[in-house]
């Protein structure tokens, strides 16, 4: 299973827009736990990210700050050898 946690604010557009984007590019065939972080409720958190949401991170990893490029989240979720989606046998 995937996990693809986006660190948000509330009243964001930029926030609201990259989520719908991430529902969209997500494969619906692959396991993916999605979890949305206000960073309003963390003075670590807002510290980290205030002038940088959304920030998605990819199973642990960060891989879009500001903007989400749908189309390469998308490619996340595939192996490279025969362009299997990963998680899938």
């Amino acid at each position: 299973m995937h996990r693809v946690t986006i660190y948000i604010k509330p009243n964001c557009p930029i926030c609201d827009n990259a989520c719908k984007a991430i529902e969209l590019s997500l494969p619906k065939s692959v396991p993916v736990v999605m979890e949305k972080i206000d960073i309003t409720g963390s003075a670590e958190l807002l510290e980290k990210y205030a002038k940088a949401v959304p920030v998605v991170l990819v199973d642990g990893q960060e891989r879009f700050r500001g903007q989400v490029n749908p189309e390469k989240l998308g490619t996340l979720f595939y192996n490279e050898p025969g362009n299997r989606l990963a998680g899938i046998e």
